[in-house]
């Protein structure tokens, strides 16, 4: 991080008062060259990529392909990208899928030790790579603090090892985004009308049952976080 770089809670005081298309706007202006966002072309991902569109088309968005999404995300993206013109920089894990199998087997079947290992060879050391790569000292996310109870406290911008992580719809209610993407024509993803409320891979998502929590349906519940919007994730990770 640059030395003139504001601090995370002096961000987070500045972008507290402001609309969405006004942070993101903000953020552009300030750290031009040195922003990234990333997208996983999930249920609601079309929001944010229409901020960006409108206001910070030039920033490059990083999609992680993990190998196992699903047919119907990977045709979501295109779709998407399509549409908005998005600067998409596409980053795969180091190993292939097959290899990763055959090397480590079916490593988020293990739970536990298992899921952080496969959180890190198929999302996190991509993402570090990328932001490497990209030369960004701040990333932008579409993470909200409705999604789940691990994100309830977010602030607007927090410190993630060397990246100045900041989350421009953080305090959007479910509502305000289905608003947004019915008030702008957004193309819903195509498995939410199956009843999936949040996406990842096919391997470890499904779709929720009645009252049951976005949380649920990933990792058969026991894991949420992939670890790319936790602080384990670093610029230094070593296969």
């Amino acid at each position: 991080m640059s030395a003139t770089a504001p601090t995370a809670d002096a961000l987070t005081s500045e972008l507290t008062g402001l609309s969405a298309p006004d942070r993101i706007r903000l953020l552009r202006d300030r750290f031009e060259g040195r922003l990234a966002a990333s997208t996983s072309f999930g249920i609601q991902s079309a929001v944010m990529l229409d901020l960006l569109s409108k206001h910070a088309p030039d920033v490059p968005v990083v999609f992680i392909d993990t190998g196992y999404l699903f047919p119907e995300t990977y045709r979501y993206a295109e779709e998407l990208v399509k549409r908005f013109g998005t600067d998409l920089r596409v980053y795969q894990p180091q190993m292939s899928a097959a290899r990763m199998e055959a090397v480590h087997g079916r490593l988020w079947e293990e739970g536990g030790e298992g899921l952080e290992r496969y959180g890190l060879l198929t999302k996190v050391e991509p993402m570090a790579r990328a932001l490497s790569e990209l030369g960004a000292e701040v990333w932008l996310s579409g993470l909200r603090r409705s999604q789940s109870s691990t994100r309830a406290d977010r602030p607007f911008a927090e410190s993630q090892k060397r990246t100045l992580k900041v989350y421009p719809i953080l305090d959007w209610a479910d509502a305000q985004v289905s608003a947004y993407m019915h008030d702008h024509d957004l193309p819903p993803h195509p498995l939410a009308s199956q009843g999936y409320v949040t996406m990842g891979d096919w391997h470890s998502t499904r779709p929720a049952d009645p009252e049951q929590s976005a949380e649920a349906t990933r990792f058969n519940g026991e894991k949420y976080e992939c670890g790319l919007h936790l602080d384990s994730g670093n610029n230094d990770f070593q296969i």
